[in-house]
């Protein structure tokens, strides 16, 4: 079996904003202090979209990666790497590419919906029609088991695990592997091994879900077996093979609650955003300028907090007794728009200072953030050798 892994990335867009750090990062602090977590900067993945500019995307890669360690992405306890500084994931791509079938890749949910987003791009591309499975040589490269993604992305992660799937069924038979497994279920003992093969049995013609959980766990119990004879066992048990490549496991993460300048969602396509690092005079001037509710015309007016986009900053920064004083004053007209903004000023400015300060080294010296990098590369592309090993050896790729 395989170690637990987290593997996460994001494309390069530069700078980042409130929204990704409550939507992405926050939750990546908090993996890299329960799992092995690997973070990378998908720039390949950039380029199905951005092909005709790509100049600035190294520029935005390096910028983005400040913005992750300013949030508290920590290298001495997560892998980061760029995508394109570990070439295995472009040969895995190709290969995959080869046994995946067009209808798999058409029916992608955000295929068609991308398309007609972006409906100023050409996006009848072999490039943007395959980044779901580019998608998923980034997983299953590292053998990850977890992957955080939102509802919406979870097709993803099914797509990735059919693929894996469907690899294991082509390729995991190594020659002789049925005569191998039945040696192997020999170590069992008389009794595992009938209970085993009863299981089996269950499994494949009844599709019993709970005979593989017993049947591994009967396997457990057998510290005789090599760990390449029960990966054998694992794979006689389901009636696929050796597992060479993982199946990943959607680790589900909350949407976003950060609001934009407007109450839309925070994004930079709505021109409504706070940057990670901003600074404090912007974010003030940004906060003050705000809309408000329009029953507020005069200071004297009553207004309803539940129609002004600041009441949903408050939700992210203020506590009770300050949300209660926010309630009670706009709607009494008891306090003034300005006086209800400040404290979200205060909250927002008091969230960035230690971001502004994680920063300042790697702004001071970029070439720390160019060492941290070739070291996460070096790393990932330790793993993806293996992987690519193992992929190549059951591909029978191996010229000797």
């Amino acid at each position: 079996m395989y170690a637990e892994r987290v593997l996460s990335g994001m494309r390069p867009t530069g700078s980042l904003h409130l929204g990704h750090y409550h939507g992405v990062l926050k939750n990546w602090i908090t993996l890299q202090h329960e799992y092995p977590c690997l973070f990378f900067v998908a720039d390949w993945h950039a380029l199905t979209t951005q092909y005709d500019d790509p100049h600035g995307i190294v520029g935005s890669s390096h910028d983005m990666l400040v913005d992750w360690l300013a949030a508290g992405v920590d290298p001495a306890r997560a892998i980061l790497f760029i995508q394109s500084q570990v070439p295995e994931h472009a040969e895995l791509h190709l290969l995959l590419s080869m046994m995946t079938p067009l209808s798999w890749l058409e029916r992608v949910p955000t295929y068609k919906d991308q398309q007609e987003k972006l409906e100023n791009k050409d996006l009848s591309t072999y490039g943007f029609l395959g980044y779901p499975l580019l998608q998923s040589a980034d997983i299953l490269i590292y053998r990850a088991d977890k992957v955080p993604v939102g509802e919406d992305q979870v097709p993803h992660i099914e797509f990735s695990r059919e693929i894996a799937r469907r690899f294991n069924h082509l390729y995991g038979r190594e020659p002789g592997f049925e005569d191998k497994a039945r040696e192997a279920v020999s170590k069992l003992g008389a009794k595992r091994a009938r209970r085993y093969d009863e299981l089996r049995k269950r499994f494949q013609q009844e599709g019993e879900q709970v005979a593989v959980e017993r049947a591994r766990a009967l396997l457990d119990e057998v510290p005789a077996l090599t760990p390449v004879e029960r990966e054998r066992l694992h794979g006689y048990l389901e009636g696929t093979g050796k597992t060479i490549l993982v199946e990943p496991g959607a680790l589900l993460t909350e949407a976003s609650r950060m609001p934009g300048l407007d109450g839309q969602k925070m994004s930079k396509s709505y021109g409504n955003t706070i940057t990670l690092r901003e600074d404090a005079a912007s974010v003030t001037q940004k906060v003050r300028r705000m809309p408000t509710d329009p029953a507020r015309i005069r200071r004297g007016d009553a207004g309803d907090p539940d129609k002004c986009p600041v009441w949903q900053l408050h939700q992210v920064y203020s506590d009770d007794a300050c949300r209660d004083w926010v309630q009670k004053g706009c709607r009494s007209a008891g306090i003034g728009c300005l006086d209800c903004k400040q404290p979200v000023i205060d909250g927002i400015l008091k969230e960035q200072a230690p971001m502004r300060e994680r920063a300042q080294p790697y702004l001071d010296d970029p070439a720390l953030v160019r060492a941290i990098i070739d070291d996460g590369n070096a790393k990932a592309r330790g793993l993806a050798r293996e992987t690519m090993r193992d992929v190549r050896d059951a591909m029978g790729l191996h010229y000797r």
